[in-house]
């Protein structure tokens, strides 16, 4: 398991970064004007939901996510894609949006019904192990993510900050220890691994938010707790904010007993 330092491993990562696209100067060239262009222009954020599953008609973290695409947070356009909810496809369909966005930033969203607050994830686990069949009908039970992958992932975000912010903003929320272990895990320890992994996505920070039921789904479900649309999509946009300007993330109590 990497060392649990959310805010400090994102500062570290983004040094290095910067270390990697250090050149000598030279004339300039048509490709160096471009990369002019690109860094004059806004840094993306890649924000997921996904779709309907579990014989629900919507899913809120779609409806609000999709919400904020376009719109310009600390310096960055927000990009949106909705991922499908199975174990064969949504890392590919990730790994795509990844891919052709190059974002700085990646976060992604999922429903988790019976919740009452927004969860930002802490961990995300290298198993598979599914209740209920995904969309396709698959159910893996016991299964690596990824087989040469660690034990799980902390999250890059400074995820403390994030909580006092969206706190603060006085909207519910809270550290979560767990993503579960559904397509929301698969995706999440997916990213991280991805991340981690790969040297085209060195410096890129990534982690994770469940949400609630929506008013309207909570509706078919009595007594289970709900959060509205614009709510949630209102404590998107404030994490992203403080995920995006704190590079020391904040030390206050979060955990939890069980």
């Amino acid at each position: 398991m990497n060392k649990p330092t959310a805010a400090g491993t994102a500062a570290t990562r983004k040094r290095a970064a910067s270390k990697k696209t250090t050149k000598s100067a030279s004339k300039p060239t048509s490709s160096a004007t471009e990369s002019t262009r690109r860094r004059d222009a806004p840094r993306t954020v890649l924000l997921t939901g996904f779709a309907p599953f579990g014989g629900e008609s919507g899913n809120p973290s779609w409806d609000a996510v999709r919400l904020l695409d376009g719109e310009i947070i600390a310096g960055h356009r927000i990009a949106t894609r909705c991922l499908s909810v199975t174990f064969d496809q949504s890392l590919r369909e990730l790994d795509d949006a990844i891919s052709a966005l190059r974002p700085a930033l990646v976060l992604c969203v999922g429903q988790a019904g019976g919740r009452a607050q927004l969860s930002i994830e802490r961990i995300a686990i290298n198993v598979d192990d599914a209740r209920i069949p995904d969309n396709l009908g698959a159910q893996p039970i016991d299964r690596a993510i990824a087989a040469d992958g660690p034990a799980a992932y902390f999250s890059d975000l400074p995820i403390k900050a994030m909580l006092a912010a969206v706190r603060a903003a006085g909207i519910p929320a809270e550290i979560s220890q767990t993503a579960g272990t559904y397509v929301c895990n698969h995706v999440f320890y997916g990213l991280m691994h991805r991340l981690h992994e790969r040297d085209d996505t060195t410096g890129v920070l990534g982690g994770f938010v469940h949400i609630p039921y929506s008013p309207a789904q909570a509706a078919h479900h009595p007594g289970v707790a709900s959060l509205a649309i614009e709510t949630v999509a209102q404590g998107l946009r404030v994490a992203l904010e403080a995920a995006l300007t704190t590079y020391t993330d904040r030390r206050i109590a979060a955990g939890a007993e069980h």
